[in-house]
Protein backbone atom coordinates (compact mmCIF):
# COMPACT_ATOMS: atom_id res chain seq x y z
CA UNK A 1 0.00 0.00 0.00
CA UNK A 2 1.52 3.38 -0.90
CA UNK A 3 1.58 6.31 1.40
CA UNK A 4 0.61 10.21 0.56
CA UNK A 5 3.88 11.84 1.83
CA UNK A 6 3.19 15.53 2.60
CA UNK A 7 5.51 17.57 3.43
CA UNK A 8 4.69 20.81 5.55
CA UNK A 9 6.67 23.92 4.72
CA UNK A 10 9.04 24.92 7.42
CA UNK A 11 7.65 27.25 10.02
CA UNK A 12 7.85 31.30 9.15
CA UNK A 13 7.30 32.53 12.94
CA UNK A 14 8.23 30.82 15.94
CA UNK A 15 7.32 32.04 19.36
CA UNK A 16 8.28 30.89 22.71
CA UNK A 17 6.79 31.64 25.76
CA UNK A 18 8.74 33.63 28.14
CA UNK A 19 9.46 35.19 31.72
CA UNK A 20 8.24 38.74 31.29
CA UNK A 21 11.18 41.14 31.97
CA UNK A 22 10.56 44.62 33.52
CA UNK A 23 13.20 47.31 32.98
CA UNK A 24 12.52 50.70 34.70
CA UNK A 25 10.41 52.82 32.83
CA UNK A 26 10.17 50.46 29.77
CA UNK A 27 6.62 49.90 28.33
CA UNK A 28 5.75 46.27 28.68
CA UNK A 29 3.82 44.20 25.96
CA UNK A 30 0.89 42.69 28.15
CA UNK A 31 1.90 38.81 27.82
CA UNK A 32 -0.99 36.60 26.96
CA UNK A 33 0.11 32.91 28.50
CA UNK A 34 3.67 34.17 28.96
CA UNK A 35 3.77 34.63 24.86
CA UNK A 36 5.06 38.60 24.42
CA UNK A 37 5.66 38.08 20.63
CA UNK A 38 2.22 37.80 19.00
CA UNK A 39 3.13 40.83 16.52
CA UNK A 40 5.51 38.61 14.89
CA UNK A 41 3.12 36.30 13.47
CA UNK A 42 1.45 37.93 10.41
CA UNK A 43 -2.09 39.68 11.00
CA UNK A 44 -3.05 38.79 7.18
CA UNK A 45 -2.16 35.97 6.00
CA UNK A 46 -3.23 32.70 6.29
CA UNK A 47 -1.70 29.21 7.61
CA UNK A 48 -1.38 26.33 9.53
CA UNK A 49 -0.80 26.93 13.86
CA UNK A 50 0.98 24.05 15.85
CA UNK A 51 0.63 24.50 19.40
CA UNK A 52 3.52 22.53 21.22
CA UNK A 53 4.65 21.57 25.07
CA UNK A 54 7.79 22.31 26.93
CA UNK A 55 9.30 18.43 25.33
CA UNK A 56 8.38 19.38 21.75
CA UNK A 57 4.74 16.96 21.74
CA UNK A 58 2.20 18.73 19.09
CA UNK A 59 -0.77 19.39 21.37
CA UNK A 60 -2.45 20.75 18.99
CA UNK A 61 -2.80 21.80 14.99
CA UNK A 62 -5.43 24.39 13.66
CA UNK A 63 -6.05 25.92 10.59
CA UNK A 64 -7.24 29.91 9.83
CA UNK A 65 -7.74 32.81 7.48
CA UNK A 66 -5.86 35.35 9.87
CA UNK A 67 -2.85 33.64 11.70
CA UNK A 68 -2.70 36.17 14.50
CA UNK A 69 -5.96 36.73 15.23
CA UNK A 70 -6.54 32.81 15.47
CA UNK A 71 -3.63 32.22 17.62
CA UNK A 72 -4.88 34.61 20.07
CA UNK A 73 -8.68 32.96 20.27
CA UNK A 74 -6.77 29.98 21.26
CA UNK A 75 -5.36 31.75 23.91
CA UNK A 76 -8.18 33.41 25.45
CA UNK A 77 -11.46 32.11 24.10
CA UNK A 78 -13.83 29.89 25.91
CA UNK A 79 -14.62 27.76 23.20
CA UNK A 80 -11.23 26.62 22.14
CA UNK A 81 -9.92 22.92 21.98
CA UNK A 82 -6.76 24.11 24.07
CA UNK A 83 -9.19 26.43 26.50
CA UNK A 84 -8.27 23.53 29.53
CA UNK A 85 -4.38 23.28 28.18
CA UNK A 86 -3.00 26.75 27.76
CA UNK A 87 -0.46 26.32 30.69
CA UNK A 88 0.73 23.21 28.82
CA UNK A 89 1.70 25.30 25.84
CA UNK A 90 5.58 26.45 25.50
CA UNK A 91 5.88 27.22 21.70
CA UNK A 92 4.07 28.29 18.58
CA UNK A 93 4.74 28.11 15.06
CA UNK A 94 3.00 29.06 12.37
CA UNK A 95 3.48 28.48 8.37
CA UNK A 96 2.29 30.65 5.98
CA UNK A 97 -0.38 29.05 3.83
CA UNK A 98 -2.78 31.07 1.56
CA UNK A 99 -4.85 28.83 -0.50
CA UNK A 100 -7.89 27.29 1.88
CA UNK A 101 -7.18 23.59 0.06
CA UNK A 102 -4.05 23.05 1.00
CA UNK A 103 -4.44 24.45 4.56
CA UNK A 104 -7.09 21.92 5.20
CA UNK A 105 -4.84 18.94 4.08
CA UNK A 106 -2.06 19.98 5.57
CA UNK A 107 -3.95 20.31 9.04
CA UNK A 108 -5.85 16.70 8.60
CA UNK A 109 -2.13 15.68 7.79
CA UNK A 110 -0.16 16.97 10.56
CA UNK A 111 -2.75 16.16 13.14
CA UNK A 112 -2.92 12.34 12.05
CA UNK A 113 0.89 12.01 11.34
CA UNK A 114 2.11 13.90 14.34
CA UNK A 115 -0.90 12.58 16.52
CA UNK A 116 -1.76 16.41 17.82
CA UNK A 117 -2.85 15.21 21.42
CA UNK A 118 -6.01 17.48 21.71
CA UNK A 119 -7.35 17.62 18.30
CA UNK A 120 -10.49 16.01 18.19
CA UNK A 121 -11.87 16.37 14.28
CA UNK A 122 -10.06 15.19 11.80
CA UNK A 123 -8.41 12.17 13.61
CA UNK A 124 -8.68 9.41 11.73
CA UNK A 125 -5.51 7.27 13.37
CA UNK A 126 -6.69 4.83 16.41
CA UNK A 127 -4.35 4.25 19.33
Amino acid sequence: MNMINIQLPKADVTITQRKQEINGDEAVIKPIYGFIDLHEIPRDKGGIIQFFNHSGELLFVGKARKLRQRVKKHLEDTVSPLKNHREEIHRISVTIVEDPMERDIYETYVINTQKAKYNVDKVFYKD
